[in-house]
């Protein structure tokens, strides 16, 4: 407690409110960026300035919109995976989130939302009261299957709500997607006994996923996975290939949610480490970034991918964003 004690202290110090002309515009014309900058020991940077980034998009820099500092606040989706494969560890899951509401900063708002075998419910809506977030979370419960990337959807649309904050998703859950799994089933059916279970799908090209992250790029959404253990494939009790397969799959859309947005995946190898991670996302977000550039031809959207790179003044310092963007 202790350390999550001087945890707090230190994230939420300078904590304060964006000005006017630090916010991030909701102009859909715009690609808004979360940004980490590490030094070499992997230590965060957050004492930069907007003249300390420069913007490359397909090679061609661009001139930086707005800016935004790491110690505005953000809009979060505690986002609570409540179907029956996380029945057995609920307590431990709860406990975690309410420890995470600690290691927030004071103007953060956050909505509480859980998915289970009865779809998607919002808990609470975006508030600071601590104590109604806490209530919400100890409400989370369910059975049944997995509607994860409709859970996403709906963060999304929430998050739209929020106008100009900066945003981010914190999705706890074992990423085995119901609807998703049934169609990774039906390619692995279609693909024949003679085909390798490990090459016949291809994670990356589920229109589901696509959607979320068509969504969160639109609105510079960050997402932070804490993958659980149920879901990982090297902890499966039988080495049956056509199971690795999917859980293979639904671990590498996990990564991909994560690497697209800016975000990081965290594997939750034990139950006890959930108290430990969700401080760390905390600092995580603490120690970002917001950038929003206009892209050269911004009405184009023609599917293809643009490439982004970001480039920080001081050459002992790295910077961590998304790799880019489909113009969708």
């Amino acid at each position: 407690m202790l350390s999550l004690a001087a945890l707090v202290i230190i994230l939420a110090v300078g904590a304060q409110a964006q000005q006017p002309d630090d916010v991030i515009t909701t102009d859909t014309s715009l690609v808004q960026l979360n940004v980490g900058v590490v030094d070499r020991q992997g230590h965060a940077i957050t004492t930069l300035a907007r003249n300390d980034f420069v913007v490359y998009e397909d090679g061609v820099q661009r001139p930086i919109f707005s800016f935004v500092p790491t110690e505005a606040p953000f809009s979060l989706v505690m986002l609570l995976d409540m179907s029956g494969s996380t029945i057995n560890f609920r307590q431990q899951i709860q406990g975690a989130a309410l420890r995470f509401l600690d290691a927030l900063a004071p103007e953060d708002r956050v909505a509480v939302v859980e998915f289970n075998g009865k779809g998607v419910k919002s808990l609470l809506g975006f508030s600071t009261d601590r104590g109604r977030i806490a209530y919400a979370i100890t409400l989370a419960t369910g059975a049944g299957q997995t509607p994860l990337y409709d859970a996403l959807k709906f963060s999304l649309r929430e998050l739209a709500k929020e106008g100009k904050r900066r945003k981010a998703i914190v999705a706890l859950t074992d990423g085995l997607d119901t609807e998703v799994r049934n169609k990774d089933r039906d390619v692995l059916s279609k693909a024949g006994a003679d085909s390798n279970p490990g090459t016949a799908i291809k994670p990356e090209s589920n229109p589901q996923l696509t959607s979320v992250l068509t969504d969160a790029d639109r609105q510079g959404v960050t997402i932070f996975p804490l993958a659980l253990p149920s879901g990982d494939p090297k902890n499966l009790p039988l080495p049956d290939p056509v199971i690795t397969a999917m859980y293979t799959a639904a671990r590498t859309r996990l990564e991909l949610l994560a690497n697209r947005t800016g975000g990081q995946l965290h594997e939750v190898r034990r139950l006890d480490e959930l108290a430990k991670i969700y401080p760390i996302i905390a600092a995580e977000m603490r120690s970002l970034y917001t950038i929003a550039y206009q892209p050269p031809n911004p009405g184009a959207h023609d599917g293809k991918w643009r490439a982004i790179r970001i480039e920080v003044a001081r050459a002992d310092l790295v910077a961590r964003t998304k790799p880019g963007y489909y113009a969708r």
